[in-house]
């Protein structure tokens, strides 16, 4: 069946539906939006008229723009206003047996070519499909908040759903400007399963003892580029919201270890902490409440008498090198640099003390940087066996070049770079289980929760080798499932090696 879509009706008038209304009608459609409570449709339109005089006020829509989308909007209060739209946008109460209502109510009142769509985030989309007559008409088209602003839209494919309604539903999101990717009917579909080692490896680093709130979020946000570290954001969305989701992808994978809920975490939601919404969560957010410092390492000296040299394939962290300023002059093997006495290593998922019994020398181990002449901070950490002044010395080396050190807890993969290498394995075990493809989970990491770069694109950029070797070592270290390697790392591992001549 051929669908074309002019009216596009939104149910639900709260924070979300009245976002995607929005959208659609900014985009040229004519919309219905619908809300069973008296009077919140025309409530929900008032806000959208107010946030668009303030973009006519900055001169960023001109009046007849504002004007034309809000004569695009009929608001209602009867289910049968939308009989006449092409595309139904559900966005109410996250219940299944209430969505499965409404869209048995819609199914009898809607034409037989108008398309039924979801905004869930939570709930399978084949579940809800499965009380209409026809479910093959049925997708998830799940935007992000606020969805005037998101730029991507999950278009979910439930099992019954046919090839030319998630084409179609694709291609409308599009034409509202959005980065549409498709994902099958999964727990968390893309983001919400993709995103979920950012918060899990920051809060396990925290249980551990290995940095402070504070100390984390700097070294993601500085050495890694992201926008916002992980108990930032948690703080954002809101601790009860963000526990909830990890504890429902863990329940719906049958707990697997991979999504384990933090009890850190769960104290909060249970203290009433839920982040900026109610003032206070990992940070404070009062008119009184001072912001922690960072835990920098005081200045040290470097000694009187000092070798430094640099060597092996630094390919991983070519930034690296150009901070040194040393010439490589045996860029083969394992990557190091000589520091007097001690050894300098990328981390690689083992513990400096680890490496130290291992090579019978004194260890320090740096994180990852995006790009380590750019960033303002470097964070390392040291060997159980070295002594205060080597490692002093490590310390005063980096602060020589610029930069401020933090010194982290011996701790495997560190900070940055364990939280990247658990992001690509779960974006590849994504793809392997035919979730959606390589291209879509990197749009849907960048687009939908702003990542500096997609983690599929990052794990060929830092060498499908090292992602697999540090995830092995975690494995190891922890004896635990949570670090498994994908299958499909491994076979990229191999594919990388290429063909036996």
């Amino acid at each position: 069946m051929e669908y074309m879509i002019k009216t596009v009706a939104v149910i639900g008038a709260g924070t979300m539906g009245a976002g995607i209304a929005q959208v659609a009608a900014q985009s040229g459609y004519q919309v219905v939006l619908f809300d069973l409570k008296q009077g919140k449709a025309e409530q929900a339109k008032a806000t959208i008229a107010a946030r668009l005089e303030k973009r006519v006020a900055k001169g960023k829509m001109s009046l007849n723009e504002k004007d034309a989308l809000l004569n695009a909007m009929f608001c209602s209060e009867a289910l049968h206003d939308v009989a006449g739209a092409d595309l139904v946008i559900e966005a109410i109460v996250e219940d299944l047996a209430i969505k499965q209502s409404l869209f048995r109510d819609l199914e009898s009142i809607c034409r037989e070519d108008c398309l039924l769509s979801t905004n869930t985030s939570s709930i399978s989309v084949t579940s809800i499909a499965s009380a209409l007559a026809k479910p093959e008409r049925f997708v998830g088209l799940h935007f992000f908040n606020p969805a005037p602003l998101m730029k991507l839209v999950e278009v979910v494919r439930g099992i019954a759903t046919s090839p030319s309604v998630t084409e179609t539903a694709k291609t409308w999101a599009e034409s509202c400007g959005k980065h549409a990717v498709i994902t099958r009917s999964i727990p968390g579909f893309i983001v919400n399963r993709v995103a979920r080692p950012f918060y899990a490896e920051g809060l396990r680093a925290l249980e551990t003892g290995v940095a402070q709130v504070q100390d984390i979020d700097h070294i993601i946000k500085k050495s890694g580029q992201f926008n916002m570290g992980p108990f930032e954001l948690m703080d954002l969305i809101g601790h009860d919201v963000n526990y909830a989701v990890t504890k429902s992808v863990y329940d719906a994978y049958y707990q697997d270890k991979r999504f384990l809920p933090s009890l850190t975490q769960k104290e909060l939601v249970e203290a009433g902490y839920l982040g900026r919404k109610s003032g206070r969560g990992f940070y404070r957010y009062d008119e009184a409440a001072e912001q922690p410092s960072i835990n920098f390492s005081d200045a040290c000296a470097l000694p009187e008498s000092l070798t430094v040299s640099i060597q092996g394939d630094w390919n991983v962290a070519p930034s690296f090198v150009e901070l040194t300023q040393l010439p490589n002059s045996h860029p083969h093997g394992e990557p190091r640099l000589n520091i007097n006495d001690i050894v300098v290593l990328p981390t690689q998922g083992m513990t400096a003390s680890q490496l130290s019994e291992e090579l019978n020398q004194a260890v320090v181990v740096v994180d990852y940087c995006h790009h380590y002449g750019d960033s303002e901070v470097i964070a390392i950490a040291p060997a159980l066996q070295n002594t205060p002044q080597q490692t002093n010395t490590a310390i005063a080396y980096f602060q020589s070049k610029g930069k401020q050190v933090l010194v982290l807890d011996d701790y495997p993969g560190l900070i940055v770079w364990r939280t990247w290498m658990m992001l690509i394995n779960e974006a590849l075990d994504l793809v392997n289980q035919n979730g959606a493809s390589m291209a879509d989970v990197d749009v849907a990491m960048k687009s939908g929760v702003n990542y500096p770069i997609g983690p599929i694109e990052q794990g060929g950029r830092l060498g499908w080798q090292h992602v697999l070797n540090t995830l092995t070592n975690l494995q190891s270290f922890y004896c635990e499932e949570r670090y498994r390697p994908s299958p499909l790392l491994r076979r990229l591992v191999i594919q990388a090696k290429g063909a036996v001549v």
